[in-house]
Protein backbone atom coordinates (compact mmCIF):
# COMPACT_ATOMS: atom_id res chain seq x y z
CA UNK A 1 0.00 0.00 0.00
CA UNK A 2 2.67 2.18 1.03
CA UNK A 3 5.01 1.76 -2.49
CA UNK A 4 1.05 2.28 -4.92
CA UNK A 5 0.51 5.67 -2.70
CA UNK A 6 4.10 6.99 -3.18
CA UNK A 7 3.83 6.51 -7.09
CA UNK A 8 0.49 8.82 -6.70
CA UNK A 9 2.77 10.98 -4.23
CA UNK A 10 0.84 9.89 -1.30
CA UNK A 11 2.06 9.19 1.95
CA UNK A 12 1.14 6.82 4.44
CA UNK A 13 -0.06 8.21 8.17
CA UNK A 14 -0.47 5.37 10.54
CA UNK A 15 -3.00 5.68 13.75
CA UNK A 16 -1.47 4.96 16.67
CA UNK A 17 -3.16 4.01 19.92
CA UNK A 18 -0.64 4.09 23.29
CA UNK A 19 -2.99 4.72 25.91
CA UNK A 20 -4.52 1.40 25.90
CA UNK A 21 -5.33 -1.83 24.36
CA UNK A 22 -8.13 -4.22 23.81
CA UNK A 23 -9.26 -6.44 26.59
CA UNK A 24 -8.31 -9.48 24.17
CA UNK A 25 -5.15 -8.29 23.88
CA UNK A 26 -2.24 -11.25 25.05
CA UNK A 27 -0.98 -8.28 27.48
CA UNK A 28 -3.62 -7.90 29.23
CA UNK A 29 -4.93 -11.23 29.32
CA UNK A 30 -1.89 -12.25 30.76
CA UNK A 31 -2.22 -9.05 33.30
CA UNK A 32 -5.51 -10.09 34.30
CA UNK A 33 -4.56 -13.32 35.12
CA UNK A 34 -3.19 -13.36 39.16
CA UNK A 35 -1.93 -10.53 40.77
CA UNK A 36 1.77 -11.86 40.60
CA UNK A 37 2.09 -12.25 36.79
CA UNK A 38 4.71 -10.06 35.15
CA UNK A 39 2.56 -8.00 33.00
CA UNK A 40 0.37 -7.11 35.93
CA UNK A 41 1.92 -3.47 36.42
CA UNK A 42 1.53 -3.18 32.47
CA UNK A 43 -2.45 -1.42 33.10
CA UNK A 44 -3.52 0.13 36.01
CA UNK A 45 -5.39 -1.91 38.86
CA UNK A 46 -6.69 -0.91 42.70
CA UNK A 47 -8.40 -2.22 45.52
CA UNK A 48 -12.09 -0.29 45.82
CA UNK A 49 -12.58 1.56 48.40
CA UNK A 50 -15.21 -0.83 49.81
CA UNK A 51 -17.58 -3.78 48.22
CA UNK A 52 -18.86 -2.76 45.04
CA UNK A 53 -16.93 0.94 45.19
CA UNK A 54 -14.84 2.12 42.94
CA UNK A 55 -10.99 3.16 44.02
CA UNK A 56 -12.25 7.12 43.22
CA UNK A 57 -14.48 8.89 41.45
CA UNK A 58 -12.81 9.35 37.81
CA UNK A 59 -15.26 9.04 34.94
CA UNK A 60 -15.08 7.07 31.33
CA UNK A 61 -14.94 9.75 28.57
CA UNK A 62 -18.02 7.36 27.17
CA UNK A 63 -19.54 7.67 30.76
CA UNK A 64 -20.19 6.80 34.49
CA UNK A 65 -17.36 5.16 36.37
CA UNK A 66 -13.46 4.72 34.56
CA UNK A 67 -12.89 1.36 36.94
CA UNK A 68 -14.42 -1.70 35.91
CA UNK A 69 -14.27 -4.46 38.91
CA UNK A 70 -12.18 -8.20 37.89
CA UNK A 71 -13.56 -10.96 39.43
CA UNK A 72 -10.64 -12.93 38.80
CA UNK A 73 -8.40 -11.32 41.01
CA UNK A 74 -10.85 -9.15 43.15
CA UNK A 75 -9.32 -5.70 41.96
CA UNK A 76 -10.76 -2.69 39.52
CA UNK A 77 -8.60 -1.95 36.20
CA UNK A 78 -8.93 1.98 34.91
CA UNK A 79 -10.29 2.93 31.42
CA UNK A 80 -10.55 6.22 30.38
CA UNK A 81 -12.70 4.65 27.13
CA UNK A 82 -14.93 1.68 27.10
CA UNK A 83 -14.51 -1.23 29.71
CA UNK A 84 -12.77 -3.34 26.91
CA UNK A 85 -10.44 -0.67 26.31
CA UNK A 86 -7.96 -1.22 29.40
CA UNK A 87 -5.47 1.46 30.32
CA UNK A 88 -1.90 1.20 29.97
CA UNK A 89 0.68 1.90 32.91
CA UNK A 90 3.01 4.50 30.89
CA UNK A 91 4.32 4.83 34.35
CA UNK A 92 5.98 1.51 34.02
CA UNK A 93 9.39 1.64 31.61
CA UNK A 94 8.41 -1.47 30.09
CA UNK A 95 5.37 -0.35 28.82
CA UNK A 96 7.06 2.73 27.14
CA UNK A 97 9.69 0.15 25.74
CA UNK A 98 6.83 -2.39 24.09
CA UNK A 99 5.09 0.35 22.46
CA UNK A 100 8.33 2.02 21.13
CA UNK A 101 8.97 -1.22 19.62
CA UNK A 102 5.51 -1.18 18.07
CA UNK A 103 6.16 2.43 16.74
CA UNK A 104 9.45 1.43 14.96
CA UNK A 105 7.95 -1.72 13.51
CA UNK A 106 5.62 0.83 11.48
CA UNK A 107 8.56 2.66 11.26
CA UNK A 108 10.64 0.42 9.28
CA UNK A 109 8.05 -0.25 6.95
CA UNK A 110 7.91 2.46 5.42
CA UNK A 111 4.96 4.92 7.38
CA UNK A 112 5.15 8.44 6.80
CA UNK A 113 4.47 9.21 11.07
CA UNK A 114 1.84 8.63 13.27
CA UNK A 115 -1.64 10.12 14.25
CA UNK A 116 -1.92 9.57 18.32
CA UNK A 117 -4.75 8.44 19.38
CA UNK A 118 -6.13 10.41 22.82
CA UNK A 119 -2.67 11.28 23.45
CA UNK A 120 -3.36 13.43 26.37
CA UNK A 121 -4.72 10.49 28.58
CA UNK A 122 -1.53 8.51 28.73
CA UNK A 123 -0.62 9.40 32.54
CA UNK A 124 -3.07 9.54 35.70
CA UNK A 125 -2.57 11.09 39.11
CA UNK A 126 0.01 8.62 40.81
CA UNK A 127 -2.53 9.34 44.25
CA UNK A 128 -5.28 8.66 42.49
CA UNK A 129 -6.73 11.42 44.21
CA UNK A 130 -10.61 12.10 43.44
CA UNK A 131 -11.63 14.56 40.49
CA UNK A 132 -13.06 17.73 41.05
CA UNK A 133 -16.67 17.60 40.93
CA UNK A 134 -18.19 21.01 38.48
CA UNK A 135 -21.65 21.79 38.93
CA UNK A 136 -24.56 20.27 36.27
CA UNK A 137 -23.81 16.87 34.69
CA UNK A 138 -23.45 15.81 31.38
CA UNK A 139 -25.34 14.66 28.01
CA UNK A 140 -24.70 11.11 29.80
CA UNK A 141 -26.04 12.14 33.39
CA UNK A 142 -22.50 12.03 34.94
CA UNK A 143 -21.35 14.56 37.25
CA UNK A 144 -19.20 17.14 35.00
CA UNK A 145 -15.81 16.66 36.35
CA UNK A 146 -12.71 18.57 36.03
CA UNK A 147 -10.20 15.75 34.45
CA UNK A 148 -6.82 17.71 35.27
CA UNK A 149 -6.42 14.55 37.40
CA UNK A 150 -6.46 12.16 34.22
CA UNK A 151 -5.73 14.21 31.01
CA UNK A 152 -2.83 16.49 30.01
CA UNK A 153 -0.60 15.59 32.51
CA UNK A 154 3.28 17.03 32.48
CA UNK A 155 4.35 13.71 32.35
CA UNK A 156 3.08 12.91 28.65
CA UNK A 157 5.24 15.45 27.51
CA UNK A 158 8.20 13.57 28.44
CA UNK A 159 7.33 10.64 26.56
CA UNK A 160 6.51 12.84 23.43
CA UNK A 161 10.19 14.14 23.56
CA UNK A 162 11.19 10.51 23.42
CA UNK A 163 9.13 9.66 20.78
CA UNK A 164 9.98 12.83 18.38
CA UNK A 165 13.44 11.68 19.08
CA UNK A 166 12.77 8.24 17.87
CA UNK A 167 10.86 9.38 14.48
CA UNK A 168 13.78 11.87 13.95
CA UNK A 169 15.90 9.30 13.92
CA UNK A 170 14.54 7.83 10.30
CA UNK A 171 14.85 9.53 7.29
CA UNK A 172 12.40 11.41 5.05
CA UNK A 173 10.83 13.86 7.67
CA UNK A 174 8.57 11.46 9.45
CA UNK A 175 5.39 13.40 11.09
CA UNK A 176 3.65 13.13 14.62
CA UNK A 177 0.11 15.06 14.81
CA UNK A 178 -2.11 14.85 18.09
CA UNK A 179 -5.03 14.02 19.03
CA UNK A 180 -5.55 16.77 21.41
CA UNK A 181 -8.63 18.36 22.49
CA UNK A 182 -7.37 21.59 24.36
CA UNK A 183 -8.42 24.35 26.42
CA UNK A 184 -6.40 27.26 25.07
CA UNK A 185 -3.77 28.24 23.24
CA UNK A 186 -1.64 28.13 26.05
CA UNK A 187 -2.01 24.65 26.37
CA UNK A 188 -1.56 24.08 22.66
CA UNK A 189 1.67 25.67 22.54
CA UNK A 190 2.80 23.10 25.11
CA UNK A 191 2.45 20.20 22.64
CA UNK A 192 5.03 21.29 19.75
CA UNK A 193 8.00 21.09 22.69
CA UNK A 194 9.87 23.99 24.01
CA UNK A 195 12.42 23.70 21.61
CA UNK A 196 9.77 22.13 19.12
CA UNK A 197 11.10 19.12 19.76
CA UNK A 198 7.66 16.76 20.37
CA UNK A 199 4.64 17.13 18.05
CA UNK A 200 5.01 18.98 14.59
CA UNK A 201 1.23 19.07 14.58
CA UNK A 202 -0.94 19.14 17.46
CA UNK A 203 -4.63 19.33 16.49
CA UNK A 204 -6.13 22.42 16.86
CA UNK A 205 -9.89 21.92 17.98
CA UNK A 206 -10.40 25.10 19.40
CA UNK A 207 -11.14 26.90 15.78
CA UNK A 208 -13.02 23.64 14.10
CA UNK A 209 -15.67 23.06 16.82
CA UNK A 210 -17.22 26.72 17.86
CA UNK A 211 -20.04 24.90 16.17
CA UNK A 212 -21.70 28.65 15.62
CA UNK A 213 -21.35 30.78 12.76
CA UNK A 214 -19.69 33.62 15.02
CA UNK A 215 -17.38 36.04 12.97
CA UNK A 216 -15.94 37.29 16.21
CA UNK A 217 -14.96 34.07 18.05
CA UNK A 218 -13.48 32.66 15.04
CA UNK A 219 -11.19 35.64 14.41
CA UNK A 220 -10.30 35.35 17.45
CA UNK A 221 -9.18 31.60 17.51
CA UNK A 222 -7.72 31.59 13.99
CA UNK A 223 -5.39 34.83 15.45
CA UNK A 224 -4.44 32.68 18.68
CA UNK A 225 -3.13 30.33 15.94
CA UNK A 226 -1.19 32.53 14.18
CA UNK A 227 0.25 34.83 17.38
CA UNK A 228 0.32 32.32 19.66
CA UNK A 229 2.20 29.50 18.91
CA UNK A 230 5.77 30.88 18.71
CA UNK A 231 5.45 30.28 14.38
CA UNK A 232 4.70 26.86 14.86
CA UNK A 233 2.13 25.66 12.60
CA UNK A 234 -1.36 25.06 13.61
CA UNK A 235 -3.32 22.28 11.93
CA UNK A 236 -6.92 22.65 11.84
CA UNK A 237 -9.84 20.35 11.89
CA UNK A 238 -13.82 20.88 10.85
CA UNK A 239 -14.59 17.31 10.91
CA UNK A 240 -13.83 14.02 12.51
CA UNK A 241 -15.39 10.82 13.61
CA UNK A 242 -16.03 11.57 17.13
CA UNK A 243 -18.11 14.71 16.19
CA UNK A 244 -21.85 15.89 13.99
CA UNK A 245 -20.42 16.28 10.63
CA UNK A 246 -19.94 20.65 10.38
CA UNK A 247 -22.82 20.48 7.87
CA UNK A 248 -25.17 19.71 10.38
CA UNK A 249 -23.58 21.57 13.32
CA UNK A 250 -23.01 24.74 10.96
CA UNK A 251 -25.90 24.64 8.90
CA UNK A 252 -29.17 26.62 9.18
CA UNK A 253 -31.29 23.86 7.49
CA UNK A 254 -31.88 26.37 4.05
CA UNK A 255 -27.67 27.44 3.42
CA UNK A 256 -26.07 24.48 4.72
CA UNK A 257 -24.13 24.18 0.56
CA UNK A 258 -23.23 27.77 0.98
CA UNK A 259 -22.23 27.68 5.03
CA UNK A 260 -20.28 24.71 3.58
CA UNK A 261 -17.84 26.66 1.37
CA UNK A 262 -17.28 29.14 4.17
CA UNK A 263 -15.92 26.09 6.22
CA UNK A 264 -13.86 24.74 3.54
CA UNK A 265 -12.10 28.07 2.76
CA UNK A 266 -11.31 28.80 6.04
CA UNK A 267 -10.17 25.01 6.33
CA UNK A 268 -7.33 25.60 3.39
CA UNK A 269 -6.89 29.50 2.91
CA UNK A 270 -5.83 29.69 6.51
CA UNK A 271 -2.05 29.32 7.94
CA UNK A 272 -2.24 26.10 9.35
CA UNK A 273 -1.97 22.53 8.04
CA UNK A 274 -5.41 21.22 7.14
CA UNK A 275 -6.70 17.75 8.30
CA UNK A 276 -9.58 16.68 6.07
CA UNK A 277 -12.23 14.15 7.30
CA UNK A 278 -14.01 11.70 4.67
CA UNK A 279 -17.28 13.09 3.18
CA UNK A 280 -16.86 16.92 4.30
CA UNK A 281 -15.68 17.43 0.63
CA UNK A 282 -18.93 16.44 -1.15
CA UNK A 283 -21.14 17.74 1.86
CA UNK A 284 -21.73 14.84 3.37
CA UNK A 285 -24.46 14.52 6.40
CA UNK A 286 -24.85 13.18 9.85
CA UNK A 287 -27.05 10.31 9.93
CA UNK A 288 -28.23 8.89 13.26
CA UNK A 289 -29.83 5.88 13.81
CA UNK A 290 -33.35 6.01 14.50
CA UNK A 291 -34.06 4.03 17.21
CA UNK A 292 -31.78 2.00 19.96
CA UNK A 293 -31.43 -1.46 18.23
CA UNK A 294 -29.85 0.85 15.54
CA UNK A 295 -26.79 1.79 17.63
CA UNK A 296 -23.69 0.24 17.26
CA UNK A 297 -21.60 2.55 19.31
CA UNK A 298 -21.67 1.79 22.86
CA UNK A 299 -21.47 5.12 24.03
CA UNK A 300 -24.97 5.70 21.85
CA UNK A 301 -26.26 3.49 24.32
CA UNK A 302 -25.68 4.50 27.50
CA UNK A 303 -26.67 8.12 26.18
CA UNK A 304 -29.83 7.27 24.28
CA UNK A 305 -31.69 9.51 23.49
CA UNK A 306 -30.49 12.46 24.49
CA UNK A 307 -27.37 11.24 23.01
CA UNK A 308 -27.22 9.02 20.22
CA UNK A 309 -23.27 7.96 19.82
CA UNK A 310 -21.18 8.75 17.13
CA UNK A 311 -22.75 6.09 14.48
CA UNK A 312 -23.93 9.27 12.15
CA UNK A 313 -20.78 10.41 11.01
CA UNK A 314 -19.41 7.51 10.67
CA UNK A 315 -21.77 6.17 7.51
CA UNK A 316 -19.98 5.05 4.69
CA UNK A 317 -18.18 7.27 1.73
CA UNK A 318 -20.31 7.91 -0.69
CA UNK A 319 -18.79 7.51 -3.92
CA UNK A 320 -20.78 7.01 -6.84
CA UNK A 321 -25.13 6.11 -6.82
CA UNK A 322 -24.49 1.93 -7.19
CA UNK A 323 -25.16 -0.14 -4.34
CA UNK A 324 -23.90 0.98 -0.94
CA UNK A 325 -22.75 3.81 -2.82
CA UNK A 326 -19.92 2.22 -4.37
CA UNK A 327 -18.41 1.67 -0.86
CA UNK A 328 -19.28 -2.16 -0.57
CA UNK A 329 -20.40 -4.81 -2.74
CA UNK A 330 -22.19 -6.55 0.64
CA UNK A 331 -25.63 -7.24 1.13
CA UNK A 332 -25.54 -4.43 4.63
CA UNK A 333 -23.13 -2.59 5.89
CA UNK A 334 -21.95 -2.03 9.59
CA UNK A 335 -23.60 1.49 9.38
CA UNK A 336 -26.25 2.43 6.81
CA UNK A 337 -25.59 4.58 3.65
CA UNK A 338 -27.33 7.73 3.69
CA UNK A 339 -30.25 8.32 1.91
CA UNK A 340 -29.15 11.14 0.12
CA UNK A 341 -26.34 8.85 -1.19
CA UNK A 342 -28.07 9.18 -5.05
CA UNK A 343 -27.07 12.70 -5.61
CA UNK A 344 -24.22 13.66 -2.58
CA UNK A 345 -21.10 11.05 -3.95
CA UNK A 346 -18.06 11.67 -5.59
CA UNK A 347 -19.12 10.73 -8.68
CA UNK A 348 -22.04 13.15 -9.39
CA UNK A 349 -20.25 16.27 -7.93
CA UNK A 350 -16.83 15.51 -9.77
CA UNK A 351 -19.20 16.03 -13.24
CA UNK A 352 -20.73 19.83 -11.72
CA UNK A 353 -17.99 22.40 -11.86
CA UNK A 354 -20.03 24.12 -8.93
CA UNK A 355 -19.92 21.45 -6.41
CA UNK A 356 -18.50 21.47 -3.39
CA UNK A 357 -16.25 19.13 -4.30
CA UNK A 358 -15.26 21.32 -6.81
CA UNK A 359 -15.04 24.30 -4.39
CA UNK A 360 -12.58 21.55 -2.59
CA UNK A 361 -10.55 21.48 -5.32
CA UNK A 362 -10.32 24.49 -6.35
CA UNK A 363 -9.18 25.76 -3.02
CA UNK A 364 -6.44 22.75 -2.79
CA UNK A 365 -4.41 23.92 -6.12
CA UNK A 366 -4.60 27.85 -4.97
CA UNK A 367 -3.25 26.20 -1.73
CA UNK A 368 -0.75 24.42 -3.65
CA UNK A 369 0.35 26.74 -5.68
CA UNK A 370 0.05 30.36 -4.66
CA UNK A 371 3.36 32.38 -2.76
CA UNK A 372 1.42 33.81 -0.58
CA UNK A 373 -1.03 31.16 0.50
CA UNK A 374 1.61 28.81 1.10
CA UNK A 375 3.92 31.30 3.45
CA UNK A 376 2.12 33.63 3.99
CA UNK A 377 1.37 35.32 7.31
CA UNK A 378 -2.36 35.29 8.07
CA UNK A 379 -3.05 38.89 9.04
CA UNK A 380 -6.81 40.01 10.54
CA UNK A 381 -8.61 42.89 8.49
CA UNK A 382 -11.62 45.06 9.34
CA UNK A 383 -11.19 43.54 13.17
CA UNK A 384 -14.35 45.65 14.65
CA UNK A 385 -16.71 44.05 11.60
CA UNK A 386 -19.17 41.18 13.41
CA UNK A 387 -20.82 39.50 9.96
CA UNK A 388 -17.66 39.21 7.91
CA UNK A 389 -14.55 37.56 8.59
CA UNK A 390 -11.39 38.79 6.87
CA UNK A 391 -8.12 38.18 6.68
CA UNK A 392 -4.74 38.73 4.41
CA UNK A 393 -2.43 36.27 3.11
CA UNK A 394 0.72 38.50 3.20
CA UNK A 395 3.20 37.62 0.54
CA UNK A 396 6.29 36.95 1.91
CA UNK A 397 7.95 38.56 -1.41
CA UNK A 398 6.96 41.45 -3.70
CA UNK A 399 4.50 39.45 -5.35
CA UNK A 400 0.48 40.23 -4.82
CA UNK A 401 -1.12 39.09 -1.27
CA UNK A 402 -4.28 37.45 -1.56
CA UNK A 403 -7.04 38.90 0.55
CA UNK A 404 -10.00 36.41 2.05
CA UNK A 405 -13.61 38.00 2.97
CA UNK A 406 -16.71 35.84 4.11
CA UNK A 407 -19.90 36.90 4.78
CA UNK A 408 -21.20 34.74 7.81
CA UNK A 409 -25.08 36.10 7.73
CA UNK A 410 -27.90 35.48 5.62
CA UNK A 411 -27.90 39.20 4.38
CA UNK A 412 -25.33 40.94 2.07
CA UNK A 413 -23.18 42.85 3.50
CA UNK A 414 -20.90 45.81 2.07
CA UNK A 415 -17.19 46.28 3.31
CA UNK A 416 -14.72 48.69 2.92
CA UNK A 417 -10.80 48.15 2.99
CA UNK A 418 -7.67 50.05 4.01
CA UNK A 419 -4.87 47.83 3.62
CA UNK A 420 -2.10 49.77 3.53
CA UNK A 421 -1.45 48.84 6.83
CA UNK A 422 -0.47 45.68 5.53
CA UNK A 423 1.97 47.51 2.98
CA UNK A 424 -1.06 46.93 0.68
CA UNK A 425 -1.34 50.26 -1.78
CA UNK A 426 -3.79 48.97 -4.63
CA UNK A 427 -7.48 49.77 -4.49
CA UNK A 428 -8.80 46.57 -6.02
CA UNK A 429 -8.68 43.14 -5.93
CA UNK A 430 -9.16 40.53 -8.67
CA UNK A 431 -11.32 37.60 -7.13
CA UNK A 432 -9.46 34.41 -7.95
CA UNK A 433 -12.25 32.00 -6.26
CA UNK A 434 -15.81 33.20 -5.16
CA UNK A 435 -19.24 32.02 -4.41
CA UNK A 436 -22.56 33.24 -3.83
CA UNK A 437 -21.67 35.30 -7.21
CA UNK A 438 -19.41 38.27 -6.14
CA UNK A 439 -17.50 40.41 -8.80
CA UNK A 440 -14.58 39.09 -10.88
CA UNK A 441 -13.37 42.86 -9.94
CA UNK A 442 -14.24 44.59 -6.65
CA UNK A 443 -13.39 48.09 -5.67
CA UNK A 444 -11.50 47.86 -1.96
CA UNK A 445 -13.26 50.79 -0.70
CA UNK A 446 -16.91 49.24 -1.89
CA UNK A 447 -17.30 45.41 -1.67
CA UNK A 448 -20.76 43.97 -1.68
CA UNK A 449 -20.60 40.23 -0.36
CA UNK A 450 -23.68 38.13 -1.13
CA UNK A 451 -25.30 36.19 1.65
CA UNK A 452 -23.24 33.49 2.74
CA UNK A 453 -20.57 34.49 0.34
CA UNK A 454 -16.71 34.19 -0.52
CA UNK A 455 -14.32 36.10 -1.73
CA UNK A 456 -10.73 34.97 -2.33
CA UNK A 457 -8.88 37.55 -4.21
CA UNK A 458 -5.48 39.02 -5.08
CA UNK A 459 -4.30 42.45 -3.81
CA UNK A 460 -1.08 44.45 -3.99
Amino acid sequence: MIAAAKSHHIRIVMDMVMNHTSDQSAWFKESRSSRNNPKRDWYIWRDGKGPGIPPNNWQSIFGHSAWTYDATTKQWYYHAFYSAQPDLNWRNPEVQKAMFDACRFWLDKGVAGFRLDAIPELFEDPQFRDEKINPGKNELGDPNIDRSLTSDLPEVHTVMLALRKLVDSYPGDRVLIGETYLKNIKDQLRWYGLNHDELQLPMDMQVGFIDKLDVNKFRKKINDAETGLDGNMPLFVFDNHDNDRSWDRYGDGKNNAAIARIIGAMLLTTRSASLMYYGEEIGMVTTPPKTLDEVQDPVGRVGWPKYKGRDGERTPMQWNTSKNAGFSTADRTWLPVASNYKTVNVQVESAQPGSLLNWYKQLIVLRATNPAMQNGQNIMVNTSDSNVLSYIRKNPGSGPSILVAMNFTAQPHTVSYDLRPQGIQGHRATTLLQTGGVAKMVDLGHVVLPPFAVLIGSVQ
